[in-house]
């Protein structure tokens, strides 16, 4: 891929739909304004609280492991054996996702789970569908604009162009690990060169870093499990009381992460977006990933690309490569959770989180390698759009069936057909 990639003709026709219009700025609020500082001192308070949450969600993954090592002893595949069928998993981490609005949340969550025991073969899928959920966010942030039919249907041809994308990338990596292997060979083997023994200097410095953060969040995790662990109660409450925390924790923090982040950096997040999005698919891709790291949440990056998308101010053409970027900029956050662990655990959950980046970086290199691909998502999402746009039901079912309806009838049907 380069930056002066040839278009086709469908791309050609495709580009002819956008409208120059300027877009407005949205203002952030702070969650710890009700600390009265200003200026400097309001953002040296705000960084210290992304640090206390960073805190707070590597203590809440290993929670969850911890609750579900307690609560299942050896028994984690006998209970994981109704998501053996991958379509069962994929269609949880797809709705697990969509409920709570934040793929970070369920990443993080399987991350952990996969350190306490969750098969890899049933963790992989659940990643898949985490990837499929969080496009849920933007579309219906979409939806607001659907009082003005041109602007809607910019803005949601920019929303379901990474619908489109993630289905078609799980559409071709969902059979292909099926068949080969592919995620988890790759991923056990960089877990392995990451957190073995004989990695040289990359095990030394991800066990280095694994083992102080681990040393560091201790001290809480511990305390937590000690105030849980009550005389006489069994082992089975006890793990899911953790989990069920964990959880809640991880909710909680990562929500309030996305806030704080996106006062300190989303005005330098629009900077990057403004001064990379256009210059080419390498340059968006990048800048997509670049921005989500900055503000921690796809949601946010691809919320924040869909009003400009439907104001006019960037093409479809252009926001497309910016959501690629954004899937592959939010697998950090499950890297982060990962080093909640040490150990076997700690490379189980490392190789969960490599599962999530090697699975949107391949999803990258074939779809928007190949010039036959390429333009699928957006010949998908324009359509989607225009019918849409004439009628807004369309909208509402795509958005509500595809994310939450369709998953529980898969889920349901399976179940009573396996």
């Amino acid at each position: 891929m380069s930056d002066h990639t040839g278009t086709t003709a469908v791309e050609e026709h495709l580009d002819q739909r956008i409208e120059q219009q300027p877009s407005e700025d949205l203002p952030a609020r702070s969650p710890l304004d009700f600390i009265p500082l200003s200026g400097a001192a309001a953002q040296r308070r705000d960084w210290i609280g992304v640090a206390l949450g960073v805190y707070l969600l590597i203590t809440a993954v290993s929670l969850i492991g911890d609750g579900f090592k307690t609560a299942t002893g050896d028994r984690a595949e006998e209970l994981f054996a109704f998501a053996d069928n991958p379509l069962i998993a994929l269609m949880i981490g797809l709705l697990a996702t969509a409920l709570t609005q934040s793929s970070s949340t369920t990443t993080s969550v399987v991350v952990g789970l996969v350190a306490g025991g969750l098969p890899m073969e049933v963790a992989i899928p659940m990643l898949m569908g985490a990837n499929m959920g969080t496009t849920m966010t933007n579309t219906i942030v979409s939806l607001g604009m659907a009082r003005q039919k041109d602007v809607f249907r910019r803005a949601f041809a920019a929303a379901t162009v990474h619908d489109f994308f993630n289905l078609l990338a799980v559409a071709i990596l969902l059979p292909l690990e099926l068949m080969f292997g592919l995620l988890d060979r790759l991923s056990g083997w960089l877990a392995g060169a990451s957190a073995g023994g004989d990695g040289g200097i990359v095990s030394t410095v991800f066990t280095f870093i694994g083992d102080t953060i681990s040393a560091v969040i201790e001290p809480l995790a511990t305390l937590v499990v000690a105030l849980v662990e009550l005389p006489g109660l069994p082992d089975v409450v006890t793990g899911l009381v953790l989990i069920v925390l964990g959880i809640s924790l991880i909710l909680l923090v990562i929500n309030k992460i996305g806030q704080l982040l996106k006062v300190l950096m989303v005005g330098r997040a629009k900077e990057v977006l403004h001064a990379a999005i256009g210059r080419g698919p390498v340059t968006g891709i990048a800048s997509g990933a670049v921005v989500t790291m900055m503000v921690q949440s796809s949601s946010t990056t691809t919320s924040l690309a869909v009003p400009l998308a439907g104001s006019g101010a960037f093409s479809l053409k252009q926001i497309y490569p910016f959501t690629i970027g954004a899937n592959i900029g939010t697998t950090i956050t499950a890297l982060i959770a990962a080093f909640a662990f040490t150990g076997i655990e700690g490379e189980k959950a490392l190789q969960a989180s490599f599962v999530h980046l090697l699975f949107n970086v391949l999803a990258t290199l074939i779809i928007f390698g190949l010039p036959f691909l390429r333009p699928l998502p957006r010949i998908g999402a324009t359509i989607l759009a225009d019918r849409s746009a004439e009628r807004k039901m369309y909208a509402v079912v795509w958005t509500f069936g595809v994310f939450l309806v369709l998953p529980l009838l898969l889920i349901a049907l399976t179940t009573w057909v396996f």
